[in-house]
């Protein structure tokens, strides 16, 4: 059945409770490769629950990253998963996340664009507690074969790279279990674990979660370029360009501008094959 944009973009959010704690935390944190050296007092801040901080793409998986599903369950949107691709995701932070907390999220269908031979829809997340907001977060969800409903074609995201030297190269490596740990976080999608259901997809073994490249990356930017200060973050934003396989390593290049940083992350392994583009990390 063809998307129904009207009805989609009219639809009421969906509510629903979150919580999580100090162990949520360490788990993201060490699905993301923390930990290495573990006595390192830098990255006890990921681990130790003593001198916990959070990082901010924690936001894609709190209350078990639920919401970008119910969004696809909204009225109006009746797709074929298996034709679903996330093409970016971008959060911006309303203040630090706590450690540990309950709060109210909101989802809904914000935008809807016509590729042609595609549809992207952006599913926007809306976090408050007590205290008030907390972040806000947008999922860009690409679907094969369901765009000629005639809706507008959106804006481009892509943008040049400096046209210089990076400020700062760093490389990531993906430990060869690591997508297994990741995928306690919420993402049980077998296309990161199982060899079978990932050569059914086209792929000679598992990929690891474009999420978890995504949350290395951020780690990577706070804790070279900000000084291991997650609270500087203001928004993060990126599009995932390519995939990338357990064992191999993130290249990730950083240009520093007033206010930002630019990334460019690709698979150091396969010649630079681009892993996240258009990447942006605002800050304090």
């Amino acid at each position: 059945m063809p998307i129904d944009a009207a009805k989609a973009l009219a639809a009421e959010p969906r509510r629903s409770e979150i919580a999580w704690d100090h162990k949520d935390v360490q788990l993201y944190h060490l699905g993301l490769g923390a930990g290495i050296p573990a006595t390192d007092p830098a990255e006890l801040r990921y681990t130790l629950e003593s001198e916990l901080h959070v990082l901010p793409s924690f936001a894609t998986v709190a209350g078990a990253g639920m919401a970008m599903l119910g969004g696809l369950a909204a009225p109006g949107i009746e797709v074929d998963l298996a034709q679903v691709l996330h093409g970016g995701q971008s959060v911006e932070l309303h203040r630090p996340i706590p450690v540990k907390g309950s709060a109210s999220s909101s989802a809904k269908v914000a935008a809807l664009y016509d590729k042609g031979k595609a549809a992207v829809i952006v599913l926007r997340t809306e976090v408050a507690d007590a205290d008030g907001p907390l972040w806000t977060s947008d999922a860009q969800i690409f679907v094969r074969g369901e765009g000629g409903f005639g809706g507008e074609r959106g804006p481009s995201v892509s943008s040049e790279l400096p046209d210089r030297a990076p400020d700062r190269v760093e490389e990531r490596h993906i430990r060869e279990e690591q997508a297994l740990l990741y995928r306690l976080s919420g993402d049980w999608n077998p296309l990161h674990a199982d060899p079978e259901f990932a050569r059914l997809a086209g792929f000679d073994r598992p990929i690891l979660h474009g999420l978890c490249s995504y949350g290395m990356t951020l780690k990577a930017v706070v804790d070279t370029s900000l000084g291991g200060d997650v609270s500087r973050v203001r928004a993060y934003r990126t599009r995932f360009a390519g995939i990338v396989f357990p064992g191999e390593t993130l290249r990730i290049r950083m240009w520093q501008e007033p206010g930002r940083v630019r990334v460019a992350v690709s698979a150091a392994e396969r010649d630079d094959a681009p892993v996240l583009a258009d990447t942006v990390v605002e800050h304090a």
